[in-house]
């Protein structure tokens, strides 16, 4: 993500203009976006004209500058844009004000976007910067007989290939050095700058030794990393031995990994813990939390008015803030971001244990 420009607006708003230059930064942006705000940017609009030349092919788009309050928001990941609907509140041309429309935000395009910004969503932005000179990582899982390969992104971990099949004799059984080189021509189509290869056993090191001799360009961008599965749990062991991060000064997606992971460790143990807006809301006014865990989906609902706590959730976030705790913001789109929604959404990391 890039910031491009920055200024104080009126009733304590502040506009800010961004260029998004990934995937990544359009789905930072989907949990930063809320109804209410002001967006603008240069779009696409189809006008109907009443003439001859053009009455009967429904108008034609012209190009014009649009300011829009926020009524919905989408992250089209398949599509590789963030579509922003709203009002048009002001434009380039006046007899358009007051329609609805839709911003398709893509790579590159630059957004404007006016509104009181929340301390985490500040957070969200000046993370999204950072994460530009991170790198980015695969993570191919090998064993005897199948090969998968995943991309590691914020928004989530995306599987990008699998392949499976027996090893040994028969009709349909496929050789290590079918399996070796279907899983070297995928790694050559990637677009990353690092790779881990992990697994169990010697596969994974009989399958680097293969690459190295057809794709050295390739092999020079590998690691190797001991898991005891492959595939989803094999990407997430990857994750909480810190092998991505030794790649990423630091991944959101390892972050929430290792989180939950303590999380329901404390649970386990009855330790210094609390989840579910209630108990999570009491040890904020106490001071307790060193690190609160809120799922996006339920933050954007209760800020949209959509939810059904009886709390304020801006008014938790901004007292943990205050206190010097932590906050993180877990993705819906990856596991640890679903087991946070099986126990209401928020959890908290506590300095000490409530009685």
């Amino acid at each position: 993500m890039r910031i491009a420009h920055r200024e104080d607006a009126e009733g304590g708003r502040e506009r800010i203009t961004v260029v998004p230059e990934s995937l990544d930064d359009l789905w930072h942006l989907t949990y930063v976006l809320e109804p209410g705000d002001s967006v603008a940017g240069d779009t696409t609009r189809r006008i109907q004209r009443d003439d001859d030349k053009t009455r009967d092919t429904g108008g034609q788009r012209e190009p014009m500058w649009v300011r829009l309050s926020v009524t919905d928001v989408e992250f089209a990941k398949f599509s590789n844009r963030l579509r922003v609907g709203g009002e048009i509140v002001d434009c380039s041309r006046e007899d358009q004000l007051g329609f609805h429309h839709t911003l398709n935000v893509e790579e590159h395009d630059e957004l404007e976007i006016e509104k009181v910004w929340q301390v985490d969503q500040l957070e969200r932005l000046e993370e999204a910067v950072e994460a530009a000179e991170q790198p980015d990582v695969a993570v191919a899982t090998v064993e005897e007989g199948a090969a998968h390969v995943h991309t590691v992104a914020q928004y989530g971990v995306e599987e990008r290939a699998s392949i499976t099949g027996t090893t040994g004799k028969g009709e349909y059984a496929r050789s290590r050095e079918e399996l070796f080189e279907e899983l070297t021509a995928i790694l050559k189509r990637l677009d990353v700058e690092a790779i881990i290869l992990a697994g169990p056993g010697f596969t994974k090191g009989d399958a680097l030794e293969y690459v190295e001799s057809e794709a050295p360009a390739v092999a020079e961008r590998i690691r190797t990393v001991d898991t005891a599965s492959v595939g989803d749990r094999g990407v997430h062991e990857v994750l909480k031995r810190g092998a991505v991060e030794q790649v990423q000064t630091e991944t959101r997606i390892a972050k929430e990994a290792e989180l939950i992971d303590e999380l329901m460790e404390r649970i386990g143990e009855g330790a210094k813990v609390a989840y579910g807006i209630e108990e999570v809301a009491k040890a904020a006014d106490y001071g307790a939390v060193e690190t609160l865990l809120v799922l996006d989906e339920r933050l954007r609902a209760e800020r949209a008015g959509e939810g059904d706590w009886d709390l304020d959730v801006n008014d938790v976030v901004e007292s943990v803030e205050q206190q010097g705790g932590d906050v993180t913001v877990f993705s819906h789109e990856f596991d640890p971001g679903q087991q946070l929604g099986n126990l209401g959404g928020i959890a908290a990391l506590l300095r000490y244990r409530l009685e």
